[in-house]
Parts: structure tokens; sequence; C-alpha cells
């Protein structure tokens, strides 16, 4: 099995940033793609921006997919704020269900679920939590819900689980194909999120480099 990769590994941390200086767009202005709000009270209207690079990938990655299907985007940009609030929240729950865990245990569980905020992905426009939906805009099957986590899915969160159904691969598999083809990379510990122009990105993609760094929001 390929090892994964945590968001906690000193390798991530330890890639550089060279920001580019690309904006921050909102992909609601894009009518292509389908826009779900379920984040809309947790981020204000920050969950529909990404970086314009990533979102013009999202289109080339929509165009590889087959007839009848389409991504559907559920969340991109998180303030570094609110990713801070996500981490230490899971993080103290985790804590709370195992005491007898050192910190840095706790902290390298937490990131299967939630960056930490330093390196996050999504505080940088970088990454996308997305699905995809029939031609009717109706959520296709994937195995589990979106941000299932590993212990309420036991595991099944995971990108290559074997215990989702026939259907549910296939579905991943299309969905990882198309956004693979784009140039994104995939969290493995979460089906929904992948990336790029981020650390995460440039050390599974070989980059020297990542060119997108956490942002705030204009």
């Amino acid at each position: 099995m390929t090892e994964i990769v945590l968001m906690s590994d000193p390798r991530v941390a330890s890639v550089p940033v060279q920001e580019c200086g690309e904006p921050l767009v909102d992909v609601r202005r894009d009518a292509s793609l389908l826009v779900d709000e379920r984040k809309w009270e947790d981020s204000a209207g920050a969950f529909a921006y990404l970086r314009e690079g990533v979102l013009h990938r999202l289109r080339a990655a929509q165009a590889e997919l087959p007839r009848g299907m389409r991504l559907l985007f559920v969340e991109g940009y998180r303030p570094p704020a609110l990713q801070r609030r996500y981490f230490e929240e899971y993080a103290d729950g985790l804590r709370a269900e195992h005491p007898e865990r050192p910190a840095d245990q706790v902290r390298s569980a937490a990131s299967r679920y939630v960056s930490p905020p330093e390196i996050a992905p999504h505080s940088a426009g970088a990454a996308v939590d997305l699905t995809l939906a029939d031609a009717d805009g109706r959520e296709l099957d994937l195995g589990t819900r979106m941000n299932a986590s590993p212990e309420e899915s036991a595991g099944a969160c995971y990108t290559q689980a074997d215990t989702i159904t026939a259907e549910a691969r296939e579905h991943r598999d299309i969905l990882g194909a198309a956004l693979t083809s784009a140039g994104l990379v995939n969290y493995p510990t979460e089906w929904w999120h992948w990336s790029y122009g981020d650390r995460y990105w440039a050390l599974e993609s070989g980059a020297i480099a990542a060119c997108y760094g956490p942002k705030e929001l204009d």
C-alpha cells in the first residue's frame, strides 16, 4: 500500500512558498460550475473563493467528465482563523477521547481530517472540497457523506478505501481521473479534497516550491 503523507508531516511544512500573487475569485460567477451553499454559515461566503488558476483547472477537469456528470463545488477558501478553529476543535475532541496520547500523536491524528492551520491548503485558496452530481444537480454516491471523519466512516473516507460499493468506487475513480488530468492532487484521507499550488501539492507533484501561500480574503 502506498504510504500516506499526512499534512502534519514535517516534509510538507518544509516546502518553500514562492507566492505568485494570483487573486482569489468567486466561483459563483462562473456559470459552468454547480456551487453548493452548505458552507455559507461557516464562512460568510468565503467558501466560494479559489485562486484563479485553480478555478481554471476545475473547468478543465469538468470537461473530462462523462456526459451527464458535473462537478459539485462545496468549499474552497477558508480564512486562517476559521481553519485554526476547526483544527483545534477536532484535536480537542480527539484529546478528550484519548487522553493518553502524546501531543504529537494527537496532532498527527487530527491532520487526517483537518490541516494544521499554518500549512492549510484551504487558507491559501488552493484547495477545493467537491463531489460529483448528475445533470440535474443531484449528488452521486461516493461512499460516504462529504466531510465524514475517519472515526465516523470507519476509514471509508480514505480515497482508496476498500469498504465502499462498486458504484461509489467507480464514481471516485471518475472524479479522480478528471481532477488528476487537470493537475490537482488528492489528500488520500479525504476523497473530496483536491488541491493545486499549495505545499502539499508541491510535495506530491515534485515541484520545487508552492506558488500559493496563506492569504486573507480582501
